[in-house]
């Protein structure tokens, strides 16, 4: 049998609740998607971190699972994607600390000082929640596969079954929407 076959009825049986199943595709798939992690970013430790997530949350959501014709290119992709979500965590990290000064002058900040800083975050996510909620459903779908999931028009059509313009257009006009609820 061959192993896309083998992944595919591994998976089947792990949607079904089969633990041993979960091993079997954790033991046959681990250090390949590891090594796979490394050739995208480049560091052993974050891609372990990452293949790790992926197993966790493919255990804990497995009755929600999708069907997969090839598995571990799913599981490819589903890494690529914890690594970016992981690897944006760590630079914004960097940045903010870089920010703070390298000679500890964010420790000196007041009390008052660092409410504005807060009051002003909290203000950005409120409007961006409050411009969120004028979007319909399938542009806040869209804008979530192209900006946070890193999809380009063509997965994003074929994952939605729409045409590559009509997904360039939804998400152009989603854009728009916001710029506007940003600007007023």
């Amino acid at each position: 049998m061959n192993e896309k076959l083998t992944h595919h009825l591994l998976w089947e049986r792990l949607r079904s609740g089969d633990r041993d199943a979960f091993f079997d595709l954790y033991r046959t798939l681990y250090y390949p998607l590891v090594n796979f992690g490394i050739r995208v970013c480049a560091d052993a430790d974050t891609s372990s971190e990452a293949t790790d997530l992926v197993f966790t949350t493919i255990w804990e959501k497995h009755e929600t699972l999708n069907r997969v014709d090839n598995v571990e290119a799913y599981l490819r992709t589903f890494l690529k994607r914890k690594l970016l979500r992981i690897l944006e965590r760590k630079r914004k990290i960097n940045d903010a600390l870089s920010n703070a000064g390298a000679d500890g002058d964010w420790m000196e900040m007041s009390y008052e000082e660092f409410m504005v800083k807060m009051q002003s975050d909290e203000l950005v996510k409120h409007q961006l929640k409050n411009a969120l909620e004028k979007l319909t459903f399938r542009q806040k779908q869209l804008i979530h596969l192209k900006f946070f999931e890193g999809l380009s028009y063509e997965q994003i059509a074929e994952q939605t079954s729409q045409s590559i313009k009509t997904a360039y257009n939804t998400i152009y006009d989603a854009l728009k929407i916001l710029r506007k609820e940003f600007k007023g």
